[in-house]
């Protein structure tokens, strides 16, 4: 049996290194480290090797819950994914959930639906924040980085829809989007 360590921080500015001392104290033989946002597990790297490299028998170590996910169904998907394998999950600190016992399973479930439910309420408070803003006039929302006029300019030099998205770094519809708008505002000119 091998104890197995994942730690996480959400931005590059921010340290590992509390989170790696606690890890090797609990016993981790080996810890793996990522600086990503935990609000999904898409391009999470360090967490799909890790989740590769235990074995049947091994314990799947964290700090604490939010290290490793911030919503129940990532959550829910990683600890099934270490039960299939037949590893344990710990978690160090909240009541250092133990997967390995019963009243730790039911701790996992009980914690992370708060996790999850705190985040549903910041974003709610956030789109509440947001709406008050708009309707004072203060918040006008991230100014637009791409104009329908340097999508024109593609256009006019041959270039697809398909093309100009990747030469600007956005989405497809973004493009027919953009395209739409200006054409909207065009024939409301003509109008006027």
């Amino acid at each position: 049996m091998s104890v197995i360590g994942y730690a996480r921080v959400s931005t590059t500015g921010q340290s590992l290194d509390i989170q790696r001392e606690q890890l090797l104290a609990a016993g981790c033989e080996r810890v793996f480290e990522e600086k990503m946002s935990g609000t999904t597990t898409e391009g999470r790297e360090r967490l799909e090797e890790a989740l590769r490299y235990v074995r049947e028998g091994d314990v799947f170590t964290v700090c604490r819950l939010d290290r490793l996910a911030r919503s129940m169904i990532d959550l829910r998907k990683i600890v099934d994914e270490l039960t299939a394998k037949k590893v344990g999950f710990r978690v160090l600190q909240q009541g250092a959930i133990d997967t390995t016992r019963s009243d730790g399973r039911l701790l996992l479930n009980i914690l992370a639906s708060f996790a999850e439910f705190e985040t549903d309420i910041r974003k709610e408070r956030q789109a509440d924040g947001i709406a008050k803003a708009k309707s004072k006039g203060v918040y006008k929302g991230r100014k637009q980085s791409i104009s329908a006029a340097s999508i024109a300019e593609l256009r006019d030099a041959g270039l697809g829809p398909t093309a100009i998205a990747k030469r600007l770094g956005i989405g497809r519809a973004s493009v027919y989007r953009l395209e739409a708008e200006d054409a909207s505002k065009t024939s409301g000119d003509l109008r006027a």
